[in-house]
């Protein structure tokens, strides 16, 4: 072969080769360029603006700063649906988690029979152990399910007394679910009772921390009447209710717009309950408040499907009879009506025996009149020291022939009523049984015409006249934190609680104070307070503030043994950290080591001041630090 025959091969061969290159650029290039522009466009319309997209032959490489680390995963998801996702190499970082906002921190507190369950999110520093502990000391060593996640990030500064205020909710409800945040408690409850509701509510409220928003749903089940009761009566012009019950919303409002037009002007409440007699429950009662309103006075009492109706005395007999033959041709079938108009009053009538049982606010029981035989007698005697206390009941009635049958039975029930009142007394005579006073509970009167309807029977006559009072009520009645407070410092005023020297034992002065302290605190029920032990600055100030500490344990013990509930109640010692006086003189040393009782009030939440009140309220110089001065003072 000649030899310009082989160069010729070999120059076809080589240029052959570097087409083949040079297409293969531009092969590439146009790949590199599209896969770019495919998978920008792609994240732009994701709004992913933040990623930039390179490419290096067929890898294309996502870099940039992600919001969030769900977000940079959705960025390799949407690259991978516009190229091979093995392709996709990711060099993105996440933003810092310092500049991202802190999670909401919110914990649900599940509690019923079986224990108790914390579901939600806390924050890292939270001491889960400690939490547990304090749950379980609120709830008597109650099961429970620890199921929190936790977050590393500050948390805000009304979290640990949110908290706080849930546990020790905590303790007062076994069925109940609190959800907690750092603003707001929220706590829904199922109770017992009407009353065990309006108690549990009070306490909730009354120990609530003041920079965190309170929300309370607690529901009592409907109570179970029986009998159903209702009696509505007019005496000298004014219209009241003894008791008052309905089966449903709508029927209690029905009955209390018929008592209005009967004449009603005072504020009246309906128990609704379960036991109605019928479905016209309301249907009868505002037909027989109704009769009740034209004769212009007397009573009607319900018991059940048993109705009495008394009329005033004096009625026309024809007025009479016209509104009583009215009411029994209108009342549903079920309804038995029973009327009676009392007859004139005769000034020759014998004098109408009595039977009165006196309760004095003391307590003191004196039991009068007459009784049908010594064995009534020792019944009554009996009854009274068994309901009331044995040293308070006085016995002075005698022995009288001529009482009707029924006059034991209604004895023993008028000293069963009085035992409703606080203080007040109740009158039997052949006739009726009046019952009058004062009492704490806001139901008596409902009580008391609902239990004589069930003794005596709905024919026979009887009145009530019990006033509730506010300083009776347990719960109604409980003094102010603040007016706790300043009682105790009253009593400390001229007295102190004294220690041996050097020790934390209270000397034999000191258990009177300590006394009078406890009875205040029972009054008070549960407020959140602080004893803070205090002493001079003599001797070591490790030494010094472990003794006020001692100390102020030792009086919170002394409490316990008072049986004074200590729940809400701290032990700190300051030592001689707060001087009252000068500790360079004894007079002033002996004022410093003192023991003081302290309301825990929380810290106030400063209110965030928007942009536009920090241009229109100009800040002067030193104001921050004097309105800091301010707080501190008060605090102190």
């Amino acid at each position: 072969m000649r030899l310009s025959s082989v160069f010729t091969i070999a120059a076809a061969f080589c240029g052959a080769a570097v087409l083949c290159v040079v297409a293969a650029g531009f092969a590439v290039s146009a790949i590199e360029d599209g896969s770019r522009r495919a998978v920008r466009d792609t994240l732009d319309l994701q709004d992913m603006v933040w990623a930039e997209v390179d490419t290096d032959g067929l890898q294309v490489f996502l870099a940039g700063t992600a919001p969030t680390e769900a977000t940079r995963f959705k960025a390799l998801s949407v690259a991978g649906t516009v190229v091979d996702a093995a392709r996709v190499i990711d060099q993105m970082l996440v933003q810092d988690a310092a500049d991202i906002a802190p999670p909401q921190f919110l914990i649900e507190i599940l509690r019923n029979d079986r224990g108790i369950s914390l579901i939600g999110l806390v924050p890292s520093a939270t001491d889960r152990d400690e939490l547990l502990a304090d749950i379980a000391k609120a709830t008597d060593g109650t099961p429970v399910a620890d199921l929190l996640d936790a977050a590393d990030y500050p948390y805000p500064e009304t979290w640990p007394a949110a908290l706080d205020y849930a546990v020790r909710s905590l303790g007062k409800l076994p069925r109940t679910k609190i959800s907690v945040s750092a603003e707001r408690v929220e706590v829904t409850a199922m109770v017992d009772s009407p009353e065990e509701q309006r108690r549990v509510e009070t306490d909730l409220v009354r120990s609530a921390p003041d920079d965190v928003r309170l929300a309370l749903d607690i529901s009592a089940p409907r109570p179970v009447i029986t009998p159903f009761t209702l009696r509505f009566l007019i005496e000298d012009g004014r219209a009241r209710f003894d008791a008052c019950s309905a089966d449903t919303e709508e029927a209690r409002e029905r009955i209390l717009r018929a008592a209005g037009q009967a004449g009603l002007q005072t504020k009246a409440d309906c128990v609704v309950g379960m036991g109605v007699p019928s479905p016209q429950w309301a249907r009868a009662a505002e037909l027989a408040i109704a009769a009740v309103g034209k004769l212009e006075g007397g009573s009607v009492t319900f018991s059940d499907a048993d109705i009495a109706l008394w009329a005033p005395q004096g009625t026309p007999q024809g007025e009479f009879d016209d509104v009583v033959g009215q009411l029994e041709a209108d009342l549903p079938e079920v309804f038995a009506l029973q009327a009676t108009l009392p007859p004139p009053p005769n000034s020759d009538a014998p004098v109408v025996p009595e039977f009165i049982a006196t309760l004095s606010p003391e307590g003191q029981v004196l039991i009068r009149g007459r009784v049908n035989s010594e064995t009534t007698r020792d019944t009554v005697d009996s009854f009274a020291k068994a309901r009331f206390s044995s040293d308070a009941v006085h016995v002075t009635a005698r022995v009288a022939e001529g009482l009707p049958k029924s006059w034991p039975l209604r004895v023993l029930t008028a000293l069963e009523a009085l035992s409703y009142l606080s203080n007040g007394a109740v009158t039997v005579t052949p006739d009726t049984l009046a019952v009058q006073g004062n009492t704490g509970r806001k139901t008596a009167s409902a009580q008391i015409s609902q239990f004589l309807s069930e003794k005596l029977g709905g024919s026979e006559q009887f009145s009530i006249n019990v006033t509730y009072k506010a300083a009776l009520d347990p719960v109604a009645g409980l003094p102010a934190a603040d007016e706790c407070e300043a009682e105790i410092a009253e009593v400390q005023t001229g007295r102190k609680i004294n220690f041996e020297p050097g020790s934390a034992n209270i000397d034999s002065a000191g258990a009177a104070i300590m006394d009078d302290i406890a009875e205040i605190l029972k009054r008070c029920g549960e407020i959140r307070m602080e004893i803070g032990g205090h002493t001079d600055s003599q001797g070591r100030e490790e030494m010094n503030e472990q003794l006020s500490e001692q100390r102020a344990r030792a009086v919170l013990n002394e409490l316990r043994l008072r049986r004074v509930l200590t729940s809400s109640i701290d032990a700190k010692g300051y030592g001689e950290s707060k001087p009252i006086a000068d500790n360079a003189t004894e007079e002033g040393r002996e004022t410093n080591r003192r023991i003081e009782f302290r309301l825990i009030r929380p810290e106030p939440v400063p209110e965030e001041q928007t942009a536009l009140e920090s241009l229109e309220e100009p800040v002067e110089e030193g104001s921050e630090v004097q309105d800091q001065e301010d707080t501190t003072d008060e605090q102190n």
